[in-house]
Parts: C-alpha cells; structure tokens; sequence
C-alpha cells in the first residue's frame, strides 16, 4: 500500500525531477489520491482518473508520465463533484481522453500521491486479458474428476457426488437462516451429479447459479468477434453438469448439492460449518459429517411437476444458447442441446407463481422476477431453432414475446441486468430473433433497455465516481458490469451510442477508479484483492486470478465485526488492520479481509457477467 501513501514531485517534461519545494513555487501543493481504471485506458471520450482530497482543487494541474517519467499530458481537474466522506470532501474528474498512445503511465498532482501504474492499448488486448482472467477463475472453481491443477493445485475433488443421495427439502429454523431442523430425508437415488462449479467461496452447487453463469459464457462466446476457445472450453464443462441436473426420463431438475450448514439439533454439520480444502471431502468420516462426504442432492419439484418458471427459463436458455454455438461446428450436438431446452421450458409452471425456486434455502438467493427468465429462454430456442432450421422458431419468438410483454407489465423498472432481472439480455436477443418479424414491438424492447440504463444513469449523475450501481446494497460490481453490458446490447440492437461513455465508466469503476482504488477482479492492477473470502485461495496462499468479489456493501453489515477466524483459516490480513476503513462513506464500507464474505467472496455469478460485459 506504499503507493498510495508516499509523497511524489513534478516530473518536468525534460524528465527532471526537482523539490517538492520548488514544485511549490509554481503549483499549489494538494493532499489526497488519485483513482484510476488499473484495467487501463483505450484513448476514448470521456474516460478519466479521479483526484479525491480534503482541500479545494478546482482546476489543479495534472499530469501523465510515462514509465521512464516523461510527461506526455496535461490537464486541470474539473469541476468539484462532490464529497465522498469527511476526510474526502471533494472529487475532482481528470480527463485522460486526449491519452491514446500504446504504454504504460501514471498520473500525478502536485503534492498527491502518484496512481498506481494503468495501461493504453486496445479494446482487444485490455478486455480480452481481463475476460481471460475471470473465465481461469470457472477453472479453478472446477469440481469432481476433470479438474485443472492451475496456479491453486487443484485436485481431484468430491467423487462421492457420482452416486449421490436425493432428499426432501428439509425445513430451516426460519426463512432467513440455512440451518434446519430434525433430520434430512432421503428419497430417492443414487444420481450422477459429480463435476461442474462451485458456487462462490464454498463447494456447494445450485443450478440456479449454473445456469445463468452458462448462459453468459455462451453468449459470450456466440457474440465475441474472435473465436475463444478457452471460454468454450470452460462453457462446456458447465454445461456437462447441467445436463446431469435434468433427468430426462422422470423430468425431474434438481438444483443443489450440498447443505450449507448443520441442524439445530447437532446430530451433522453442513459445507459453511468447516474451512478445509474440497478433496479432504472424500476422505472425511468424523461423526456428523457424513453430508460433508455424502452430499446431499435436492430437487426442484417432483417428478413430472412443474418446475419454478425462473429456473425453467434461465436452464432453458443455456441450453439454447449452447445449441447456437455448436449448431456451427457440431449441428448434431445442437439438436441434443436444444432438444434439451425445449423439454424444460415446457415444464415451466406459468400461473398461481408464488415463492420461486433458487436454492435452499431460498434466502441464499431471493430471486422475484421470472417473466424475464421465461422471455429469455423463448428468445434463445427461437435463435437456435432458427440456426437449425426447426419450423418451431416461429412459435418459441411468439412465446418471448408474450413474455416480454408480461415482463414490461409486471416487473420492469426496478433493476438492471444481474442474476435476478436477465431482461437486458432477453430483450436484446429477442430483437435479434425478431429481425425478420414485423409483428414484434421492438420498439417497447428497446424503450426498456434504454429505461434500464438511465436507471445506473441516474445514480451515476449524483455520485462523484459516476456508479451507476448502489454502493450500498450487495452485488454492486456485478450490476456495474451488467450496466456496461446492457450499453453494449443497446448500442447493438439500436445503433445508438449514447451511452457507450457511461457503460466505460461502469467498467472504470469496477478496475479502480472508485473511492477504494481497488480493481475488484483479482490479477488486475494494484493494489489488488489480498483476502478473498475464499476457502481454497485462503489455505493454499496463492492469488485468485479472475475471482471476482462482491465489492462495496452496507456499512450496517460490518457494525457487529467480522466473527473469529474459523479453524484452518488462515488471518487475512494477517495484522487485521482494516486499510480501506478510511475509505467508507455514502453509508458503504469495503472490508478485504477473509472473514468477510459481504464484500470478499468471490462468486460464479459475479465472473460470468464480467466475462460478458468484456466480451468485444
């Protein structure tokens, strides 16, 4: 943290150095920081760096020097955009849009400390890296056999899950806790469910997760402008899995194995209860933890019944848009795929919706919206009957729509694309299915993008950082990705780029230019996440590469401390000082600290909207 502390001098365009002293006499000196995207810059409009400071500094002169500390521009920071805490009553914006030319560089202010190092360089070669980054993470959160050794030393993990127990849905001591009460029971079994992800920084796994991570991966790989093997690699794994989690034969989807934690009468403990490394599993018969060895493997609904639309819709979609990706190369696969999509789209339960169905319990992911879902999955069966020349196309891009339009009557204006509201992406593949159908209201579809956007707009105007997401409520960086997501598609589907500029500064925001000076992707920039929430990272004492982490939260959530380190955890930081409490304000607080799982954790769901909002 060096960097963000010391004190720097005038770099003279001779490449000069002189005095802090005699810097004075020609530019006021300022205390405070500055923020960059530590992603680095591509020499568009508007993108910036940010000078936060407890002084006045309207106009105060800046700098970029390149890495031999030659000046290469010059500035004046802009208007006051207001306070960030008490110690940072001003944030001034520094625009670096005149600054194209391939390098390295930092930026400087008299009396400030210097940023941390950024790159200049294309579309391709900054996002492309940073998109490779966070699908290596889907390959270290590999379970079962097929694992990758990576830079963690994966191994081989939870083999047991080859023959897995299915139980009732158990009954949680009340709606807001995973700990249940009496026994699990078992009825039914054994079922293959070894392989695919882990959820987040524990090693239980939802279809829920799974299949709205898929579905990105595919889209990614469907819309990239270069062929990307790695991502259909990994996407393919996933999807390996998922077709594992739908029994064709009794039409039954089930959606989790693993418990998350023990029941009141402590006769077992759950995955959440121990911190160990995921092929001790295998291995472990202590007393109690025989669903620790043994998973346990849950379901949806009954056989034969209906299945909760969100779920339905979003598993559907991935297995859609996996039959469009494969319908180029391997038109046989595609048909199995989208054969696949259509059987659980068709199970989906489209009246007297209550509670929906995620995990369980429910609180791990209270998704209410589902029309989405269903928009979404009718869209990808249109796109990949139309790839393969199923007459169905026609009858799946009137389903969407229908969907949509229940969608834009029930549940649109309240949220932008992330796990919970998919519309951004329904929408914009709906006009895509659409293209050559004149009945569809594409008009309406595009409205709603637009509306989307304004939403993260809106609260971009009135932040000093221009966030379009909300500090202070979980998942920010990953609703920062899907606004600059969602500029993309409304850019694609309508030609106009009004908001290109805010979707560069989601992703400026999320790599750095925010009031922590962290890159929330771990192996971009410095200084970087230390201590994700994250059990293998944590043990082995190696870097996530790619891990993407909750970010900024409630301050409120912090109020009672973070709790003991569990055994096997190993202090991160290891002198517990929490750094960036300084930093806190706008009633958000970031803590990178193990413990803390509301801002570290890492999570499938949060690297999957990153890989599609840098796909290009």
């Amino acid at each position: 943290m060096g960097t963000l502390r010391r004190v720097i001098s005038i770099t003279l365009a001779a490449g000069l150095a002189v005095s802090p002293a005699a810097a004075a006499a020609h530019s006021p000196l300022y205390s405070g920081l500055i923020r960059v995207n530590q992603l680095g810059y591509t020499g568009a409009a508007g993108e910036a760096a940010y000078l936060m400071t407890g002084q006045v500094a309207a106009g105060a002169r800046f700098e970029v020097v390149d890495r031999r500390g030659h000046r290469v521009l010059t500035g004046r920071a802009g208007q006051d955009a207001g306070a960030w805490n008490t110690a940072y009553k001003h944030v001034y914006k520094l625009d670096l849009s005149g600054l194209r030319r391939p390098g390295t560089y930092r930026v400087k202010v008299a009396g400030v400390s210097t940023s941390p190092a950024f790159e200049v360089g294309s579309d391709h070669r900054l996002l492309g890296g940073a998109k490779d980054k966070a699908v290596t993470f889907f390959t270290e959160q590999r379970d079962g056999a097929n694992v990758v050794k990576g830079s963690l030393g994966r191994k081989p993990a939870h083999l047991t899950d080859r023959a897995a127990s299915v139980y009732d849905t158990p009954k949680f001591v009340d709606p807001d806790t995973d700990q249940t009460v009496g026994e699990l029971r078992k009825i039914g079994g054994p079922v293959d469910v070894e392989g695919g992800w882990y959820d987040a920084g524990d090693y239980l796994k939802f279809t829920h997760i799974a299949a709205y991570s898929e579905s990105l991966l595919w889209a990614s790989a469907r819309d990239s402008r270069w062929p990307d093997s790695t991502v259909l690699k990994e996407a393919r794994h996933g999807l390996a899995w998922l077709d594992k989690m739908w029994d064709e034969k009794t039409k039954t989807l089930y959606i989790q194995v693993g418990a998350g934690t023990g029941n009141v009468e402590e006769t077992f403990i759950g995955d959440h209860d121990i911190w160990r490394l995921p092929e001790a599993d295998d291995h472990d018969n202590a007393p109690g933890h025989q669903f620790i060895k043994n998973r346990p493997v849950f379901r949806a609904a009954a056989p034969g019944k209906l299945l909760s639309p969100n779920l339905a819709g979003r598993t559907a979609a991935a297995f859609a848009l996996a039959a469009q990706v494969e319908a180029r190369t391997s038109p046989r696969r595609a048909r199995q795929h989208l054969a696949t999509a259509a059987q659980i789209f068709a199970m989906a339960q489209t009246t007297n919706v209550k509670q929906l169905t995620t995990s369980l319990p429910f609180a791990f992911y209270p998704e209410s919206a589902w029309r989405d879902d269903l928009e979404l999955g009718a869209a990808e069966l249109a796109l990949a009957a139309q790839k393969l020349r199923d007459p169905r196309a026609r009858g799946w891009l009137k389903t969407s729509q229908y969907w949509a339009g229940e969608y834009l009557k029930h549940e649109a204006g309240g949220d932008t694309l992330n796990l919970y509201d998919v519309s951004a992406l329904a929408h914009a593949d709906l006009i895509r299915a659409a293209r050559f159908d004149r009945t569809v209201d594409v008009a309406a579809l595009k409205n709603d993008l637009r509306a989307q956007l304004e939403i993260g707009v809106k609260r971009a105007t009135k932040d000093p950082f221009g966030a379009g997401a909300q500090y202070d409520n979980f998942d920010a960086v990953p609703h920062a990705f899907g606004l600059a997501a969602t500029a993309r598609l409304y850019r694609a589907a309508t030609g106009d780029r009004r908001y290109d500029a805010f979707g560069n500064g989601q992703l400026s925001w999320n790599f750095g230019a925010n009031p922590w000076g962290v890159s929330f992707m771990i192996g971009i920039g410095e200084p970087a996440e230390r201590c994700p929430h994250h059990q293998i990272a944590n043990i082995v004492g190696r870097p996530l590469v790619g891990g993407v982490v909750n970010g900024p939260n409630s301050a409120d959530l912090f109020e009672e401390g973070l709790g003991d380190n569990l055994d096997n955890m190993k202090p991160c930081p290891a002198n517990g000082i929490d750094f960036y409490n300084q930093f806190t304000g706008k009633g958000s607080r970031y803590v990178d600290d193990v413990r803390s799982w509301q801002a570290s954790e890492p999570a499938d769901d949060f690297a999957a909207i990153a890989v599609y909002a840098l796909t290009r």
